[in-house]
């Protein structure tokens, strides 16, 4: 069934599904109504429709997503997989550093965070698990580029420029393409406050044995303040990261 614009129902759900984020977990129909970009009759509509089959519920404000979608992303079967298999690793690493300790795999231009192991200093992030990030902002997302496939060719060439987080952030392209050979050559990668100030980061790449290609990436942030820095961090990160791909 397709609706006047020509969007079909699934995927006017779905908008109303990616209306919800980390800073709005709760939203009153006319936000969900703006945040979505649908009528307001067709968000409630389907803002019903949805609460009947679980995937939202109304809330005191007004809805959030129902325990149904948690149910069903317990399932995804890659990321579960390699959340399985990376738990106990990134327990060590958390054991070694006392900080935040992150899992993360490329989806898109983006990355998604797979898991995540709260350090004892804890300092605001972007990042929770499930959600994303852009590629080029963080150490994690450098990692995966830099042993993508292509080596990160396909992002630096489908883009004019790259939009900054922070005053920290690389927006220029030759600067993230010397960037990305930096992190080939020593298989770590760096985030100097480019994707929250007050936050640094170090991350290597989780390589497949055969291709050397990173099917996910580990790492370590922490505070600027921090008693640790990603310098010192960073052979920890390295050597689980190696472990991890050796068990996959």
């Amino acid at each position: 069934m397709r609706e006047g614009n020509g969007e079909g129902v699934m995927t006017r759900a779905f908008r109303l599904l990616d209306a919800f984020a980390e800073g709005a977990p709760e939203l009153t129909l006319e936000e969900l109504a703006a945040r979505s970009g649908l009528p307001r009759s067709t968000t409630h509509r389907l803002a019903v429709q949805l609460a009947a089959e679980g995937a939202l519920e109304r809330s005191r404000r007004g809805w959030r997503l129902g325990t149904r979608m948690f149910e069903l992303g317990q399932l995804v079967a890659r990321e579960q997989r390699l959340r399985e298999r990376a738990l106990a690793h990134m327990q060590d690493l958390y054991a070694a550093t006392g900080e935040t300790v992150q899992l993360a795999v490329a989806d898109g231009d983006e990355v998604l965070y797979v898991e995540i192991i709260g350090g004892h200093r804890r300092v605001k992030s972007p990042s929770r698990r499930g959600g994303r990030m852009p590629l080029h902002c963080t150490a994690l997302g450098k990692a995966l580029l830099a042993f993508s496939s292509d080596g990160g060719r396909r992002y630096l060439d489908s883009r004019p420029a790259l939009p900054a987080r922070t005053p920290h952030t690389i927006t220029d392209l030759a600067a993230l393409r010397a960037e990305l050979h930096s992190v080939r050559a020593r298989q770590l990668a760096f985030d100097r406050e480019e994707a929250a100030l007050g936050l640094r980061c170090v991350a290597a790449p989780v390589l497949d044995s055969r291709t050397r290609v990173a099917t996910a990436a580990l790492s370590v942030s922490m505070a600027t303040d921090s008693p640790l820095t990603p310098a010192e961090a960073a052979p920890a990160v390295g050597t689980v990261a190696r472990a991890l791909g050796r068990a996959a």
